[in-house]
């Protein structure tokens, strides 16, 4: 029997050597890990059998990893890792809206990879960040519903972006550096503090009038960001 704490996690890259270690270090954890070469592959896979995560490369035979993760999404709230080359893919990745709850430069420490899993899974699993509805002016965020609108249209944010935007909203004036969102939103004690950077980008052009003279989400500089209230 799986422990309660397992999961099932679809590997996805066509280098079958990286495959192979990333699931040797996640079945350590106890997973139960099935391997994909290409998107095509991944889709079918998922279909059959929706997984609890998703780690997938940004870079496949078939398919950009941007458009395996979008049709990820299509089938629901599926925790993905991106995992990308260093130099142009991970510019790529980070300028990009791809969707993924986290991502992590190759090459990459297999430990590292679990850690991330570990924790993904476990904000995937937890209660919501808030409870009931938290609102200013025409933004609305749903803790029962994981919904959040802005002028009454759905926003389509990821897991991530919810939680960190909710966390923001219910500490509204007050600055949190890029660690201590990485602590309280994402549960590690240590990481890339880029994550940050990304997901409050991506926040920005989907919530802010004008994401280059941002209105709600506020760098404080030398600091790290708050949100600021629009009344």
């Amino acid at each position: 029997m799986r422990s309660t704490t397992a999961a099932r996690i679809l590997v996805v890259d066509d280098e079958g050597d990286v495959a192979e270690v990333v699931a040797r270090y996640l079945e350590r954890d106890g997973h139960e890990v099935e391997c994909a070469g290409d998107g095509e592959e991944a889709l079918r896979r998922a279909r059959t059998r929706r997984p609890d995560l998703v780690v997938l490369d940004l870079t496949l035979p078939d398919m950009d990893g941007l458009l395996v993760c979008r049709r990820l999404r299509e089938l629901g709230p599926i925790p993905v890792i991106m995992l990308a080359a260093l130099g142009e893919e991970m510019d790529r990745l980070v300028g990009a809206e791809t969707g993924a709850d986290d991502y992590l430069a190759k090459p990459f420490s297999p430990r590292e990879l679990a850690l991330r899993v570990r924790s993904a899974l476990r904000e995937s699993r937890s209660a919501p960040v808030v409870t009931g509805e938290l609102s200013d002016g025409d933004l609305v965020l749903s803790a029962d519903t994981r919904e959040a609108r802005l002028g009454g249209q759905e926003l389509q944010l990821t897991a991530k972006e919810f939680d960190l935007l909710a966390h923001m909203m219910t500490h509204p004036r007050q600055a949190f550096s890029r660690a201590a969102l990485l602590d309280r939103v994402w549960g590690w004690s240590f990481g890339d503090s880029a994550t940050v950077t990304v997901h409050v980008r991506r926040l920005r052009e989907k919530i802010e009038a004008d994401p280059a003279t941002p209105s709600r989400i506020i760098t404080v500089w030398g600091v790290g960001y708050r949100y600021q209230p629009s009344s």
